[in-house]
């Protein structure tokens, strides 16, 4: 892959948007390394929760600009959002694996909305969003109209996007919009034990409990109470499930196995 590094650090992927100098900016290219990438995490037993991350001063200004040539095309685009971003956010929200997102620097436009898709989202101090989508006269795509609002409210995600206000890493932290920000220099090694912990943990039920929270957001509560009971069946069917009550018994530290 050339736009994107991808490696295995044990029990995690440790994926790296890698266009630094154009600020992580998708390209088309960029794009379908991240789905062939999400893609080996899905297929990969041996993964057990994934790190999303970017190289240099920004983690992604969004979509590069220079890529829309005709912007009288709608058909481009529609191209750009079916065939680049669609995939990827249907990527992170359904892999039934944790995704931690690392947000160095700015997170703009879709940028912005591919962290927020992520299931645990921490931020160094000095990072910021923004829904800048309005700035040139689009709405935000990617998720974010969906997204956004569950996380921060429909009024604060009106103003954001509307007004394209840049949000700091502690204000973003305060509002809900991600889980923790740290000081810049402990922002990847605090991400990077996160995604280990989380790949030692028992992964089927982390992916039942992600599908379980997916599916509340649509359900009444009586129908999300018949999901509970039908995916806490299948994870109590889980290895995981049988070591984690044999551990608790016997008084020592389990060992899941993912399965």
């Amino acid at each position: 892959m050339k736009y994107i590094n991808f490696e295995k650090k044990g029990g995690y992927a440790f994926i790296e948007l890698n266009r630094p100098e154009k600020y992580n900016s998708f390209i088309r290219a960029m794009a379908l390394e991240l789905q062939s990438a999400l893609d080996q995490c899905e297929k990969d037993g041996e993964i057990r929760a994934i790190l999303l991350a970017a190289k240099g001063k920004a983690f992604s200004a969004g979509q590069d600009l220079n890529e829309v040539t005709d912007t009288s095309n709608t058909e481009e685009l529609e191209k750009i959002i079916s065939e680049h971003y669609n995939p990827i956010i249907t990527r992170l929200t359904t892999i039934e694996k944790p995704v931690v997102c690392a947000v160095n620097g700015v997170a703009a436009g879709a940028g912005a909305n591919v962290a927020l898709a992520c299931d645990i989202v921490v931020a160094g101090e000095s990072a910021s969003f923004i829904q800048a989508f309005s700035k040139i006269g689009l709405i935000p795509d990617s998720g974010g109209t969906w997204i956004l609002p569950r996380l921060i409210g429909l009024q604060r995600a009106k103003a954001l996007m509307m007004l394209g206000e840049k949000i700091s890493a502690p204000e973003a932290m305060e509002m809900g919009m991600i889980y923790k920000c740290y000081p810049d220099e402990e922002l990847l090694p605090r991400a990077m034990e996160m995604a280990t912990q989380l790949s030692e943990m028992p992964t089927r039920g982390l992916g039942l409990t992600k599908r379980a929270l997916n599916l509340s957001l649509n359900n009444s509560l009586s129908e999300q109470l018949i999901h509970e009971w039908r995916l806490q069946a299948e994870a109590g069917s889980s290895k995981d499930f049988k070591e984690g009550v044999s551990a608790f018994l016997e008084k020592r530290k389990p060992d899941f196995t993912g399965k």
